[in-house]
């Protein structure tokens, strides 16, 4: 069924139908709800382009995704954000447009995106500490929120993140209060802010019981199973090996058990791992009692509050930026026990 079609149904113009479709202000409740009822009768849906000329909206979200050498944007962690923003673009009639290009084309493809009129908003991911994506957008004036935040950007803009390092304060406090002095930090790209936040955290927590942090006992990379393993497997072989791991994500932690079990050691006895869980729908952290103690925040459940925030900057542009800061739960599991003498 087309427009004209359901308009000669409701014996109204076709222009009021598709303001009452539209969300129009000027078309009374009564009438919205009426057209709304018998387009849903006849499985009617407005054409995607007809209802961008009409309302001068794309009805689209933009996610740029960067290629290199380096998977970090392309994980479990990301599927599970994707999940929980695409939820709610779905429930409000927009479309997810995500664009797949080599790191260097990366701003070019923001710029091409205003140029096209191809989104409404954009999501920026990973930031860095200096992160020039932030004033791209504002010379674009396209409508942003960034998925974290980044530390040395002074002006207000729209973020969601969370509480990293209060999150590694918190884990590098359980496990010096359990008897470990000898923690070692296998973090994330410490180019990205996130990470750079954790690895503060740590230090805090050392520096608050007299304790000298060990550049050897510190690695930052891509968070995948291969570096937590051999990160552990080499500090573990040392003459003075930690008792302890503090690991920026399951997926490595899951490579520190690994190398620990390699070693001849038993997880949560010999060597305690305390990890930041994503509360991933397909990589849970066990079933009745979690197997890592965890940090524990859902990223489906950001994604969700994310998108929603954009999507009310992008129908009220002139509100302030709005930002959400979100607190971790600590959840103990098999992975810890006290430091063995």
């Amino acid at each position: 069924m087309n427009l004209k079609e359901l308009a000669g149904l409701l014996g109204l113009s076709q222009t009021t139908v598709s303001r009452a479709l539209n969300g129009y202000p000027e078309v009374s409740e009564a009438t919205r709800t009426r057209v709304q009822r018998l387009a849903q009768a006849h499985n009617y849906s407005p054409n995607a382009r007809a209802k961008g000329l009409a309302t001068g909206r794309a009805h689209a979200i933009g996610h740029v995704i960067p290629i290199s050498g380096s998977h970090e944007m392309v994980n479990p962690v990301f599927g599970d954000f994707i999940s929980g923003v695409g939820e709610v673009y779905a429930r409000e009639g927009y479309d997810l447009m995500m664009s797949v290009v080599p790191s260097d084309d990366e701003l070019p493809a923001y710029r091409d995106m205003r140029a096209r009129s191809s989104v409404d908003g954009v999501v920026l991911h990973a930031p860095m500490m200096d992160e020039p994506r932030i004033a791209l957008m504002r010379e674009l004036g396209l409508p942003f929120i960034v998925h974290g935040r980044a530390s040395n950007e002074a002006k207000p803009y729209a973020w969601l993140d969370v509480n990293n390092k209060s999150a590694f304060l918190r884990a590098s406090d359980f496990l010096l209060d359990l008897g470990h002095h000898r923690i070692a930090l296998i973090n994330g790209d410490e180019s990205k802010d996130f990470a750079h936040r954790r690895r503060e955290g740590y230090l805090e927590a050392l520096a608050a019981r007299g304790l000298t942090p060990e550049p050897a006992l510190m690695r930052s990379s891509e968070m995948t199973e291969v570096f937590g393993y051999q990160s552990a497997r080499d500090m573990l072989a040392g003459a003075n090996p930690p008792s302890a791991f503090l690991a920026a994500s399951m997926i490595t932690a899951i490579g520190i058990r690994r190398a620990i079990e390699d070693a001849g050691l038993r997880m949560g006895r010999d060597i305690s791992v305390v990890t930041f869980d994503d509360d991933l729908s397909y990589l849970k952290n066990g079933s009745d009692v979690p197997i890592f103690t965890a940090c524990r925040s859902s990223v489906r459940s950001a994604g969700v509050q994310l998108a929603e925030m954009l999507l009310r900057q992008i129908a009220d542009p002139s509100a302030p930026p709005e930002t959400r800061l979100l607190e971790v739960e600590l959840i103990a599991g098999r992975s810890t026990g006290p430091a063995r003498v």
